[in-house]
């Protein structure tokens, strides 16, 4: 079978509009005949560690924002119920503005780019559109603003996203594979909107901040945060439930060896090599982010040349994507295999320790894992720091890195050719998004009022 051509591709992407019309993506399920939101958390819980269940419902618990964070396959379940087109592409599965962060790329240039692909599979390229915007809803009212502002964050995400698709149908399949939006492209940009009376100062000082910090957020950082010496050698800290040793086994070295053992083989032989130059020292139980909490993870403690030469390693639980009960597709088998090639999929540029392993944990039931350098100067946005044209900016930003995703991992002329030039889609996910918003608000006070009646765990941390 020939390759397409860009105009078919694009005639393609129109005549799915027939199918599914731009409009019709307004449609948002009712709070009535969905599944039960608290239903699918728990049945998620039962394959997590039941000891962290209730720091889990505690993050959720927070806010709003906070549990739609913690809730992608109540999304997905509601997804699935939405007009779907017969477009597809690689999604991140959880795209919200929380998962766009900095991180460092082989030669330590920091980039901002989408960081979370735990969720990650082939499927409708309008699932991460739509939970993209929710949270952009969802964000502006936990920050205070008013509906006006949302819509406008929402209009300026897909417009973005629609322009920079258009872009990449034009460009070079090279061009468009090696896209990126590095620090001097967000501190040029955000320094011509001051410029011009558009954006006050503020976002540009705390970018800079951003910036400045994920430089310091190295794994030398991270080692002596996470370590201490106690008789005069160098240990992970205990500082249950987020950080713990005592949780695993005496064996902890090979327990940690055994990680690393299986992994390697997921890496090419020059980072094999690399790695060889350094030992383990010690392994620790952590509790990273909202939805993840009750996964098994784990960090890893390396030395290089000695002491003061770490590697802090990330050893994090891959299961099933809440996508895979919804999408026509089946991800890569082991599932820290899909996550591991989604990433590379969709980011330009990955972690050069980025693998994967399929092995026995310390409660001796073998899983699926995805390694990463913990850390690797990480730095996201806070919400809090985020007035209200600073979250219109970043929308901006997440339009066009999810624009960039995807045009790598499906085809942009197809998909520019869907989206076409009238504002229809945009003001139906506006729509959407803001019914999605209220959804999410009384699937939280749900939750609430479950942690009252004792329904459901709640430990919150100290």
């Amino acid at each position: 079978m020939s390759r397409p051509t860009p105009q078919e591709l694009d005639q393609r992407g129109r005549a799915a509009r027939k199918q599914v019309g731009r409009r019709s993506h307004a449609a948002c399920p009712g709070p009535a005949g969905r599944p039960d939101p608290l239903a699918l958390l728990r049945a998620q819980d039962e394959a997590r560690a039941p000891e962290l269940l209730g720091l889990r419902y505690a993050r959720m618990a927070a806010s709003p924002f906070t549990f739609l964070r913690g809730s992608a396959a109540v999304m997905a379940a509601d997804l699935a119920a939405t007009p779907t087109t017969p477009l597809s592409t690689q999604l991140c599965g959880d795209a919200h503005v929380l998962n766009i962060e900095t991180f460092a790329t082989p030669e330590r240039r920091l980039v901002f780019d989408i960081t979370d692909f735990d969720e990650t599979l082939r499927g409708p390229f309008e699932w991460d559109l739509k939970r993209m915007t929710a949270s952009l809803v969802v964000a502006a009212r936990d920050r205070g603003f008013d509906t006006e502002v949302a819509d406008e964050a929402i209009y300026r995400c897909l417009a973005r996203y629609r322009t920079t698709m258009r872009e990449h149908r034009d460009a070079d399949v090279l061009d468009v594979w090696y896209a990126s939006i590095g620090e001097r492209d967000v501190l040029s940009v955000l320094g011509e909107l001051v410029d011009d009376g558009e954006l006050g100062s503020e976002l540009l000082t705390t970018t800079h901040e951003i910036f400045d910090k994920a430089r310091k957020r190295t794994s030398k950082r991270a080692a002596g945060r996470l370590t201490e010496e106690v008789d005069g050698r160098l240990q992970m800290r205990e500082e249950p439930p987020v950080l713990s040793r005592d949780v695993l086994p005496d064996d902890r070295h090979d327990l940690a060896s055994r990680f690393l053992e299986g992994y390697l083989t997921s890496l090419p032989a020059h980072r094999r090599t690399l790695l060889a130059r350094f030992e383990v020292v010690d392994v620790a139980r952590r509790v990273v982010g909202v939805g993840s909490v009750g996964t098994r993870c784990y960090v890893i403690l390396l030395h290089g040349r000695d002491a003061d030469d770490p590697l802090v390693l990330q050893v994090k639980e891959a299961g099933p994507s809440v996508l895979e009960p919804y999408a026509d597709v089946t991800g890569a088998r082991p599932h820290g295999r899909r996550v591991v090639e989604g990433q590379r999929t969709m980011q330009t540029v990955s972690d050069i320790f980025l693998g994967w392993v399929s092995t026995v944990g310390p409660d001796g039931v073998e899983r699926d894992f995805y390694v990463r350098q913990f850390r690797n100067m990480k730095g996201k946005v806070d919400l809090e720091d985020l007035d209200a044209e600073g979250l219109v900016a970043f929308a901006d930003l997440c339009g066009h890195l999810l624009a960039d995703a995807h045009a790598r991992g499906g085809h942009p002329a197809e998909l520019a050719g869907y989206l076409g030039k009238s504002d229809g889609i945009i003001e139906a996910l506006i729509s959407f998004s803001h019914d999605y918003a209220d959804l999410t608000e009384r699937d939280h006070r749900a939750l609430l009022a479950a942690i009252d009646a004792g329904k459901v765990p709640y430990e919150p941390e100290d």
